[in-house]
């Protein structure tokens, strides 16, 4: 059965779908048949007569095996906003169960990983009480965290992994994105984020041209992850 890794981000607009893709090409490169899910995503175009995601289309492209798109990704909002607003506006709560449901689905494929999504950061309201971490909770996925380089990441990245640990969880890993081309003193940043972060270090990823984005994978390092 598929292993799966949940991805998520100290913030929103942090690189999570550019890291993620990054990390399905390095892992496709590294020989494993790979899925990409999104369970929920606002956003979202509606396209042939279907609402569409951006980033989970990228996600559907990126993946080894041909599957329809609501298999990679569930929840569709239109609105750009908060996903629980956007469900409640749309008079669809997000089940838990559905989204696990979807999740099992891609284990019954081939494929050997599965890269899951987030959205936001780690504690992603659903409505109704509940979080997007209360399924990966029960879930038990190891977690990858993304980290924008910015003003405020290094607290930001803290309180992350502490709330992911809080929740019993796995760090698999994690990457340092530059979002931030002019982060100030952003090589001492990320020396601090090295040593304070008590995780598989997966990565370093430039702030990259759109010509040199296809090249991202190239700085993903999955040895931990093969282990």
């Amino acid at each position: 059965m598929a292993k799966a890794f949940f991805v998520t981000g100290t913030d929103t607009e942090v690189g999570k779908t550019f890291v993620t893709r990054a990390l399905m090409r390095a892992a496709k490169e590294a020989g494993k048949q790979v899925l990409g899910y999104k369970p929920v995503a606002s956003g979202c175009e509606l396209i042939h007569g279907e609402l569409k995601n951006e980033d989970a289309l990228t996600l559907q492209a990126e993946s080894s095996i041909p599957l329809p798109y609501a298999m990679h990704n569930p929840y569709t909002f239109a609105p750009a906003i908060a996903p629980h607003i956007a469900a409640e506006q749309a008079g669809e709560p997000i089940a838990l169960p559905c989204i696990a449901d979807g999740l099992a689905r891609l284990k019954e494929t081939a494929a050997d990983w599965i890269f899951v999504e987030g959205a936001g950061g780690w504690r992603l309201p659903l409505g109704q009480g509940h979080f997007l971490s209360d399924w990966v909770k029960k879930e038990h996925l190891p977690v990858i965290l993304v980290v924008g380089a910015r003003l405020g990441c290094i607290n930001h990245a803290l309180l992350s992994l502490e709330a992911i640990r809080h929740d019993g969880l796995v760090v698999a890993g994690w990457v340092l994105n530059r979002v931030d081309a002019h982060m100030s003193h952003y090589e001492e940043n990320a020396a601090t984020l090295k040593q304070l972060i008590s995780a598989p270090f997966l990565g370093e990823v430039p702030r990259l041209t759109e010509g040199e984005a296809e090249t991202a994978e190239s700085f993903i390092d999955l040895a931990p992850l093969l282990k």
